[in-house]
């Protein structure tokens, strides 16, 4: 009723998952990933217990066939079972248990399981599998599981229909203020088109969620500090980092008001303007 990719990044630096189904909210119960460690996508009669213990096997060294193996061999219903596995080196593996529902199965490949049930077809895992190998090396993580998520989903996806995605990016430092590895983790629970919406999401997540890069953050000087403060006291706010709060954006201007990012700059420059 699910399919879903789980994968490293190329630089070997993040793990995530994305996935979509026919079901309410996929993200609750399929995806799992810790920085350094591993993910996991447990679907199909999904055992949601896969999660901690697949990451739990691979952090004390298993790798992703190894913690897969360990899975089965304890699970009576493994037959019902459907998961994807990466592992802190990039390694995969994958299953599809013999009773999930027709169409069933998996890819595995560098640095990426794919897998799904009850699809249209094959050529919804071949798409994805594609779209994995084409894309850019370079882009986010999240990026590239969305674009494998999308191309399985244009070649028809759960054969029920669409209802939900998930996207869960992690990587070291990566949190909200650098607190913990949760780069992205975003759900569509329950939408007539949740993966375009997924991509709508991920669009203001990277806004607001993302800390900015070293090429995005313009040195605030006097005249600059000047600038800001003049607009903010327009706006109605008592100084600028209040109307930072206020409107969600301190990931994007440092605490110290020492830089500011251009697309914020951009925005009160285009919001001051006539």
């Amino acid at each position: 009723m699910t399919f879903s990719i789980v994968a490293r990044s190329a630089d070997g630096e993040s793990w995530g998952v994305a996935v979509a189904s026919k079901f309410l909210a996929v993200g609750s119960a399929v995806p799992a990933a810790v920085a350094g460690v591993g993910a996991i996508a447990t679907q199909a009669d999904a055992n949601v217990a896969y999660k901690g213990q697949a990451l739990a096997h691979m952090d004390d060294g298993a790798t992703a066939s190894v913690a897969l193996q360990r899975l089965l061999e304890d699970d009576e219903g493994r037959d019902h079972r459907q998961v994807g596995i990466v592992d802190s080196d990039g390694g995969s593996a994958s299953h599809t248990g013999q009773a999930c529902l027709d169409w069933a199965g998996s890819i595995t490949g560098d640095g990426c399981a794919i897998q799904g049930n009850i699809l249209t077809g094959e050529d919804v895992v071949d798409a994805m599998q594609t779209a994995w190998e084409t894309s850019d090396p370079e882009a986010t993580l999240a990026r590239r599981l969305l674009e494998a998520l999308t191309a399985g989903d244009l070649a028809g996806g759960d054969s029920r229909g669409r209802q939900s995605a998930a996207l869960l990016v992690v990587r070291d430092g990566a949190g909200y203020g650098g607190l913990d590895d949760i780069a992205v983790d975003l759900r569509v629970d329950d939408h007539e088109a949740p993966i375009p919406e997924l991509a709508r999401l991920l669009d203001l997540s990277e806004l607001y969620l993302q800390a900015s890069a070293e090429e995005e953050k313009v040195p605030v000087t006097q005249e600059l500090e000047a600038e800001l403060e003049a607009f903010a006291q327009a706006q109605g706010a008592r100084d600028f980092q209040a109307w930072v709060g206020t409107e969600n954006y301190e990931m994007r201007v440092a605490p110290d008001l020492s830089w500011i990012d251009q697309k914020i700059l951009d925005i009160v420059r285009g919001a001051d303007a006539p």
